[in-house]
């Protein structure tokens, strides 16, 4: 008895693993066009006022003052907060803000407030929000880097808009509409398992989809051997009077041909979405050339700002509709980085002067310079991307400079110069995320990926077949399950009641 509850255990189990590979196939279809919601930092600006330099009345200097730290920030922003303009800084990986336009440090966070942000980021009136204090994640707030953030408030309103605020911010962390929801529910929940009972353990959410597609990849190699073996035309792998056709009918033969056109597809998105989750450590490494991007931004000091106050950059440019200021020191030369609306960025120099883009002439020469004693092997202007810089939803810059170093790993470098700021890189020693991963799971090579539609119906085509695989796989197991059930003794059955 106690062998035969065993065989039919591990038979449900198969029931399982079908009915997870067979969600894992149809929501890959949803994830081609939609994503968990998040807040970016294009949405933070796309809700952030434009900086006003009239309300701007105190300097980096002096707002770094109003913090009594000895410490140099790293970085220095100038943006909004509730309304008003702020300083950002960052010092040792934590963020003080203090207002520009009285001098104050903004550290109590008070439940109006957070009222305040939430409506604002919504355009919706405050009163029409229903308030909920989550303490605890929910399906929306399970990933690791917003449940840090906890407490918070969501508040919801009529039109489906449910804004998050962090307690201890008063920053909004998470936004979602009820389209974003539903596209969410079509795709990342089902194809990451991120179903928040799992989701919420860490731990066990992990294993347990290192463990499942790791089956899988086992179970549909095995599925690629039999199929090669029964349609072998050697007597040695057959048998002698064996026919090289299908031996099957109906469901499995239908299971038999889909394996043989989608077996070798499944395995390797299997296998790479297991890679996904580093089950043997992380892969790769950096590269040489760790100077570069030191060249490129310089540390930062707030004292060469002095001789030209933010409000009279902004004034300078009255036509650019500026969501943020960014102190940044480029090779040396302070400037203001301003990032508009929409995310493209102009540089407002000290001495009054404002410009698109870096001068790529000086770039490349910082570039060469910082390359150390390998040299730069290939230096030059990319207008499209390449295998290894590349963006489904072209969200990336374009166009960068490439810099390909000649060291042992020949690493690249991608830099933008509108910024200055290194947008990708790569090394030889990334191959296996870049290939194994991304290549086998995203099918993302460059003949077919900057050739849509080409790449969304080859994806589509794969997910639809891997789907009827799996619904096959489901009907094979059920059939055996469902005969297993049917001739178990009734004893057995009403023990398991």
């Amino acid at each position: 008895m106690l062998k035969r509850s065993a065989i039919l255990v591990h038979r449900w189990l198969g029931v399982a693993m079908c009915l997870v590979f067979m969600l894992w196939f149809s929501s890959g279809i949803g994830m081609m066009y939609w994503e968990f919601p998040e807040v970016t930092a294009a949405d933070r600006l796309e809700r952030a006022p434009a900086l006003k330099p009239a309300t701007i009345q105190l300097s980096p200097r002096e707002a770094f003052s109003a913090l009594g730290t000895p410490a140099a920030p790293a970085r220095v922003r100038l943006n909004s907060f509730d309304g008003r303009p702020v300083y950002r800084f960052v010092t040792d990986r934590e963020e003080a803000i203090v207002y520009a336009d009285t001098g104050a440090r903004q550290v109590d966070v008070s439940r109006d407030l957070m009222q305040r942000v939430a409506s604002a980021w919504t355009r919706q009136p405050p009163g029409a929000a229903a308030v909920d204090e989550m303490s605890d994640v929910d399906q929306w707030t399970v990933q690791g880097s917003i449940r840090r953030l906890r407490p918070m408030l969501k508040f919801s309103w009529p039109t489906g808009e449910a804004v998050y605020v962090s307690h201890a911010s008063g920053e909004v962390v998470q936004y979602t509409t009820t389209a974003s929801r539903i596209g969410a529910y079509l795709g990342p929940i089902p194809h990451w398992l991120y179903f928040t009972p799992l989701r919420k353990h860490q731990r066990q959410w992990t294993g347990v989809v290192i463990w499942s597609s790791g089956i899988g990849t086992v179970t549909a190699l095995l599925g690629i051997a039999i199929a090669l073996w029964m349609l072998s035309p050697s007597p040695r792998f057959r048998g002698a009077g064996k026919p090289t056709r299908i031996p099957y009918r109906g469901s499995k033969r239908q299971h038999a041909i889909l394996g043989l056109i989608f077996g070798v597809s499944a395995a390797t998105w299997a296998f790479s979405g297991m890679l996904s989750m580093d089950p043997f450590g992380p892969v790769g490494g950096q590269g040489g050339g760790r100077d570069i991007e030191q060249a490129l931004r310089a540390p930062l000091s707030i004292d060469a700002f002095a001789v030209r106050h933010p409000r009279e950059a902004l004034a300078a440019v009255p036509g650019l509709d500026v969501r943020e200021l960014e102190l940044v020191s480029v090779a040396g030369e302070p400037v203001y980085l301003a990032t508009l609306a929409g995310g493209r960025t102009w540089i407002l120099g000290l001495d009054g002067r404002a410009s698109a883009e870096f001068d790529r002439t000086h770039l490349a020469a910082i570039v060469a310079n910082a390359a150390g004693p390998a040299g730069v092997a290939e230096l030059r202007e990319l207008t499209q991307y390449d295998r290894y810089y590349r963006d489904r939803r072209r969200t990336l810059p374009l166009p960068v400079l490439l810099a390909r170093l000649n060291d042992a790993d020949e690493t690249r470098y991608y830099i933008d110069p509108r910024t200055a700021r290194i947008v990708g890189r790569y090394s030889s020693s990334d191959w296996a995320g870049r290939w194994l991963y991304h290549g086998l799971h995203s099918l993302d090579f460059p003949w077919l990926y900057n050739h849509r539609p080409a790449w969304d119906i080859v994806m589509i085509a794969f997910m639809i077949g891997g789907t009827a695989l799996c619904v096959t796989s489901v009907i094979l197991a059920w059939s055996v399950v469902g005969r297993s059930w049917v001739t178990m003794p009734v004893s057995s059955k009403e023990s398991k009641r």
